[in-house]
């Protein structure tokens, strides 16, 4: 495989600043959550909060997953959601966690985080998977066809022509050699052109070991969804870096892991909000996505005993108490698992939740407020 250039993409764009008494960079991932009685405005609206909260308290980034056919996640237009996020915010890095790059044509996410990086230079990622995001059907609808293997299999060839696209260097004779994504660097080229060449930085994020070697082989930054992939993370990261081999982008591996994290005033009410999540999630393992559920549905939910592992089993890889007890069970996963940055993902029911629980994290690291 070629090499991913990234001529103008420096370290560090991709590496974060520790603050406070963290261990290492913080930062939050956001799946727009749209709980019972709320509407998607205000889920997006509550979005915009944690970002602006995020950046007043040092957080390093804000991403947004893309996430397809679930009422509880309207986290489904990554590019549409980072635009109007931008507009609100001034310095916090902005960007994809991930967009699924085998439901779109390379072109198109080009221009679409190109148009970005116009909006907001110097602080867009674009992060990438290879997973729908969905499930089949609505998958192959996105995709309109049927052999959904064979995008997760094109992935690599994909990644290249993304690439290509982003950095305006398609070999003479390529049959995309004349094709140009703007806005984008082919600007600073023509008659009077001042366009800046530079893009975002590729990021490859996974659950398994597939992204973790190819991010290493082609030196880029590498995250991995420790939240949903517990037992996988070790692994995948010590894969990462062996595989690891220095490009243009970076000179050593930097990974970053997804966390689940809620911190609320005391044990029980973050007990009670990580339970409207577990809830959710075991509905949507059921094939039966919905809205989040309310605190009090969670909690009156009659579980039969499989259920009930399956949430014990989710809410033990959810770092969840107060705020001390949140901070010790994220310091022990930064050096479990070697992490250079750790991005916290808050799930519950209301929006007041999720940001009560980004504030208490920051006071508990004395992160500084702007």
């Amino acid at each position: 495989m070629d090499e991913i250039r990234g001529d103008e993409i420096q370290g560090d764009e991709i590496r974060g600043t520790a603050r406070g008494t963290a261990p290492v960079p913080l930062s939050v991932l956001d799946l727009v959550t749209v709980g019972q009685g709320r509407t998607a405005s205000q889920a997006l609206r509550t979005g915009v909060e944690i970002a602006q909260l995020a950046e007043r308290r040092g957080f390093h980034r804000y991403w947004v997953a893309e996430h397809h056919s679930m009422p509880g996640v309207a986290s489904s237009s990554p590019a549409v959601i980072l635009a109007h996020t931008a507009a609100r915010t001034e310095r916090i890095r902005l960007g994809s966690g991930g967009v699924m790059l085998p439901n779109h044509a390379p072109l198109v996410i080009a221009e679409q985080f190109g148009t970005l990086e116009a909006m907001a230079p110097g602080r867009v990622d674009l992060g990438l998977g290879r997973a729908p995001g969905t499930d089949g059907a609505t998958a192959a609808a996105l995709r309109r066809t049927d052999r959904l293997n064979e995008g997760a299999d094109d992935f690599p060839q994909q990644l290249m022509e993304l690439t290509r696209f982003l950095d305006d260097d398609f070999p003479d004779g390529h049959p995309y050699a004349r094709i140009h994504a703007v806005p984008g660097p082919v600007q600073a080229t023509a008659e009077g052109g001042v366009q800046s060449p530079a893009r975002p930085p590729i990021w490859l994020l996974g659950s398994s070991g597939f992204s973790a070697r190819l991010a290493g082989v082609l030196g880029l930054p590498f995250a991995f969804a420790h939240h949903f992939s517990a037992q996988n993370t070790v692994p995948a990261l010590e894969l990462y870096r062996d595989s690891f081999k220095p490009s243009t982008v970076l000179d050593a591996p930097y990974a970053l892991i997804g966390v689940a994290a809620l911190a609320a005033d005391d044990e029980r009410e973050a007990r009670r909000q990580v339970l409207t999540g577990a809830l959710s999630m075991l509905r949507l393992r059921s094939g039966r996505p919905g809205l989040v559920p309310t605190p009090e549905e969670a909690e009156a939910y009659a579980f039969s005993p499989m259920e009930r592992e399956f949430v014990d089993n989710w809410l033990v890889n959810i770092v969840h108490g107060t705020a001390d007890e949140v901070r010790s069970g994220l310091d022990d996963l930064a050096k479990r698992t070697g992490a250079d940055e750790l991005m916290i993902t808050a799930n519950a029911h209301s929006g007041e939740a999720r940001l009560r629980s980004y504030g208490l994290i920051a006071d508990a690291y004395g992160l500084p407020e702007a």
